[in-house]
Parts: C-alpha cells; sequence; structure tokens
C-alpha cells in the first residue's frame, strides 16, 4: 500500500484515470491496494465483473471496474474504466510519494576514465567505475557500485543499477533496465579437457543487448566465444536466469525466473519461457513458443507451439501422459487380476488336455 499525505476524492481519481464515476464521488480515499489486501480507506480494482463476490467482501472503500460492466456496489463508489489494471497502475502511481530528482550530474566519487565518452544529462552516483574508452548515452542513469569496463557502450535513457557489472565491450542499447547485482559479458562456461585438466577455451567475443531490453536482479549473460551473445529488442528477462555464451535471442521474449539457457541457443520472437525453464546447447526455439514452468528442452520447439515436463514435449501430449501416469495403480491391479486370470485358465486347458489323453 502507499498513502499520500493527505486524501483524494474518488472524482479527482476518475478525471485522472478517464474513468466513470458510480456512487458518492465526494468519498475521500488515500491509498491503493491489491484486493486480497485492501483496507478502508484504499481504493482496488477488479478487471473481471464475475468476480463481483471477492469484492464485495474486500474492505476497500472503492474499487476501479470493468465499463462493460453493469456493477453496483451498495455504499461502495466505483469508477469504470475500459483497462482497469492500466487504471489502478496510474492512481498507484499517484501515491507514491515525490522525492525530489536528484541533480544530473557526475559524481566527484565516482572514477570516469579521461577517455570515456559521457553524454549529455548523465547522472553517474558516487562509486561508479567508468572504464576507458567506454560511452554513456544521453540521459543515461549509472547507479552506485555499478562497473562499466574498458570499451563498453551504454545507451541513451538506460538505468543501471547498482553493483551491476558490464564486461569489457558490453553494448547496452536505448532504453534498458539493468537491475542490481547482474552480470553481463561473463566469461562462457567453455572448457577444452584433457587427461591434465580443463582449460578456458578462447573468450573473445562479448555481448550485445538491443533497444528496450530489462534484465532482473542477479541474472548473468555470458559473453561468446567469438562473435556475440544477442540479447533482442524488447525482450525481458527475470531474477536469477542464466543465458550461456553464443546464444542469440530474438525480439520481445519473455524470459522468467530462474530459466538456464545453454550456450548457441537460439530463439524466434515473442518467445515465452516460464519459471525454472532448461535448455540444452545448439537448439531453436521457434517464435511464439511456450515452454512451461520447469521444462526441459532438449531438441528444437516449432514455432506457435506449446511445450512442458521433463524432457520437454507437447502440451497436450503431457497432459495425457499425466493423466495415464495417474491410471498406473489401478492398471497395475487390473494386470496382476489378468495375469492370475490367465494362469488360472491356462492351468484349466491343461487339465481338459490330460483328461482327454486319459480317455483316449
Amino acid at each position: 500500500m502507499s498513502k499520500l499525505c493527505e486524501p483524494v476524492t474518488i472524482n479527482e481519481l476518475a478525471k485522472l484515470v478517464d474513468g466513470q464515476v458510480v456512487g458518492d464521488g465526494r468519498l475521500l480515499v488515500s491509498g491503493v491496494a491489491p484486493i486480497q489486501s485492501a483496507c478502508e480507506g484504499e481504493i482496488t480494482f477488479l478487471d473481471n465483473a464475475d468476480r463481483k463476490k471477492r469484492l464485495e467482501d474486500c474492505a476497500a472503500s472503492a474499487a476501479i471496474v470493468p465499463n462493460n460492466s453493469e456493477l453496483s456496489i451498495e455504499g461502495k463508489p466505483l469508477i469504470k474504466v475500459a483497462n482497469p489494471l492500466a487504471a489502478f497502475e496510474i492512481a498507484a502511481r499517484y501515491f507514491v510519494p515525490k522525492h525530489p530528482e536528484p541533480k544530473r550530474e557526475i559524481s566527484v566519487h565516482a572514477f570516469v576514465s579521461p577517455t570515456a565518452r559521457i553524454g549529455k544529462n548523465v547522472l553517474i552516483e558516487p562509486f561508479v567505475f567508468v572504464g576507458d574508452d567506454a560511452e554513456i548515452g544521453d540521459d543515461s542513469t549509472i547507479m552506485s557500485g555499478a562497473k562499466i569496463q574498458t570499451g563498453c557502450c551504454v545507451g541513451q535513457r538506460t538505468t543501471i543499477f547498482s553493483n551491476v557489472v558490464l564486461y569489457e565491450n558490453t553494448i547496452v542499447g536505448d532504453d534498458c533496465i539493468l537491475h542490481s547485482g547482474c552480470v553481463i559479458g561473463a566469461f562462457g562456461f567453455g572448457y577444452r579437457s584433457s587427461k591434465e585438466g580443463h582449460y578456458l577455451s578462447l573468450q573473445l567475443g562479448n555481448v550485445r543487448i538491443g533497444n528496450s531490453v530489462e534484465v532482473g536482479a542477479c541474472s548473468t549473460i555470458d559473453r561468446a566465444t567469438f562473435g556475440s551473445t544477442i540479447i533482442g529488442n524488447g525482450t525481458k528477462i527475470d531474477n536469477l536466469t542464466q543465458i550461456g555464451h553464443n546464444c542469440s535471442l530474438g525480439k520481445s521474449n519473455l524470459i522468467c525466473a530462474h530459466t538456464g539457457i545453454a550456450g548457441s541457443t537460439t530463439t524466434g520472437d515473442f518467445v515465452v519461457m516460464a519459471g525454472r525453464v532448461g535448455v540444452r546447447d545448439h537448439v531453436h526455439i521457434g517464435t511464439g513458443a511456450v515452454l512451461g514452468a520447469m521444462a526441459g528442452i532438449m531438441e528444437d520447439i516449432p514455432s506457435n507451439s506449446r511445450y512442458v515436463g521433463i524432457p520437454a514435449t507437447p502440451e497436450k501430449e503431457q497432459f495425457k501422459l499425466q493423466i495415464s501416469l495417474k491410471k498406473l495403480p489401478e492398471m497395475r491391479k487390473e494386470l496382476k487380476l489378468m495375469q492370475q486370470e490367465i494362469k488360472r485358465l491356462e492351468q484349466q486347458i491343461e487339465q481338459l488336455k490330460i483328461q482327454q489323453h486319459i480317455g483316449e
């Protein structure tokens, strides 16, 4: 929940979100909260009119609801809008406490190489390191503790949070967000093995991140052995993910937390990988494919398909398999009974043969 120092009326909020008020628009609210935790004095939202009961049971004083519904709850004013979630986000931002914007400058406590090129209106906080021949684009923000090594290039309006590390020659596009603790351009996990031990392969490549990419906290993207590991425009990567060397991800992928992608894997555009997906090396995930949580990908995945399970199979096949697995105990019992019946019948046949032989 977030609160303003001064409450605001429902009518004022409705103007802010371009909505229509049903009920007492003079009611004051002082914060926002989701429906499961909202309290009196707060406004919540409902994105599906079929869940009216949840709203009736909720303690919130008001709600934002779809404008194509006939919802009406006694004593609880509503704001009807085309997109309740989007309107709720606008309201939530309004209630966030306002802090003065920091001055856009390079801190005297940061180290910036004399050969680095810094754009206009850039904020570099204390204890940032910017190496030789690095470049920071206009309007970008580099927060305390970030390390941008030699030859890196950061685009315009990009935000790099605290303790991010960009290894040398990493390229980051415009309008990106790199969250705290992520490491871009570390050595790939590639070794030449012999009887004497394991020897690190050449690590001569880099990482190229496109525009409008977001990389979650403590995620890692390894540099290419040769060439570049590539993250396409608009791709969003969750926390604690690992992307191996020489991977090439398409545009607007969604990679959820704990996913691990082995080296030289490629994807098309708009691929979705749910939490804890594991992808082997040198496979291709087709455009529009969806990989369910904890899927184990061992082979190429066709475009516009849905795969789940370990090893992953098409969703419908996996569901049939799971239904069959649930029936295994019952099928095992039936099999034992059938075996017993077959044995009994075999004994009867043997007895009949003996009787016929005696009769002859």
